[in-house]
């Protein structure tokens, strides 16, 4: 139960400071808020890499559950139950969020930094973003948790990996590569964010699949 309660904890974190920075900072001339929520985004990472790690392993993301149990470094079990758990986190920093918006705060992303396809081009566009956004992440993922060497700094590597997509995506569908993360705001935010959020489930999971089929053929290390 430790590490489920670990990752909604975590999810809550990546998704409150990550999705609140883009609420309150993003809309800005020169490009400082933009670098700013890819940043919130990576640290966020970064802290609960080193925060829940030991504990849960610091998913976070059910891309990267999915992808650990494909490449067999998770059991179906724990699959069910970190989704949920994620889901569950993602979901409550997003009504925490909305809950500012309801004192008066200004929302500059007009929907809890909900993720879209219109910068992409649309649904087309929306999904082959997302699929590299998050191979690249996964694929990074996959490679420094495998090196025991990397241990102590693979939470960086994995937060600043994520800050560089961010800093990509964010102009095309506001980055999601988690589809708990989209899920979350895009419950309390409604409209174009519910309709196309299968966008951001269906094309973070092949980006992670791909991933691992990639990995375990031409990276994996072999005994």
């Amino acid at each position: 139960m430790k590490k489920y309660i670990a990752e909604c904890l975590g999810t809550f974190t990546l998704t409150f400071m990550g999705c609140g920075a883009a609420m309150f900072l993003l809309n800005d001339a020169i490009g400082i808020g933009h670098l700013a929520v890819a940043l919130a985004f990576g640290l966020s990472i970064v802290a609960m890499a080193y925060a829940i790690g030991g504990v849960s392993g610091c998913h976070i993301n059910p891309a990267v559950s999915f992808a650990m149990f494909l490449d067999k470094r998770l059991g179906g079990k724990d699959l069910v139950g970190y989704i949920i758990a994620q889901v569950a986190g993602a979901i409550i920093a997003a009504a925490l969020l909305r809950l500012f918006v309801s004192f008066g705060i200004e929302d500059l992303t007009g929907g809890l930094g909900s993720n879209g396809v219109a910068g992409a081009g649309g649904i087309g566009g929306g999904i082959i973003i997302e699929i590299v956004l998050t191979f690249i992440f996964l694929l990074t993922i996959l490679g420094v948790t495998a090196n025991e060497k990397m241990g102590s700094v693979a939470g960086i590597v994995i937060g600043l990996t994520l800050t560089f997509v961010h800093i990509v995506g964010i102009p095309l569908t506001g980055t999601s590569v988690n589809p708990a993360r989209s899920i979350g705001p895009a419950i309390f935010a409604g409209g174009d964010a519910l309709t196309d959020l299968w966008v951001f489930i269906v094309g973070p999971l092949m980006g992670a699949a791909l991933a691992v089929v990639v990995y375990d053929l031409i990276l994996k290390k072999r005994s």
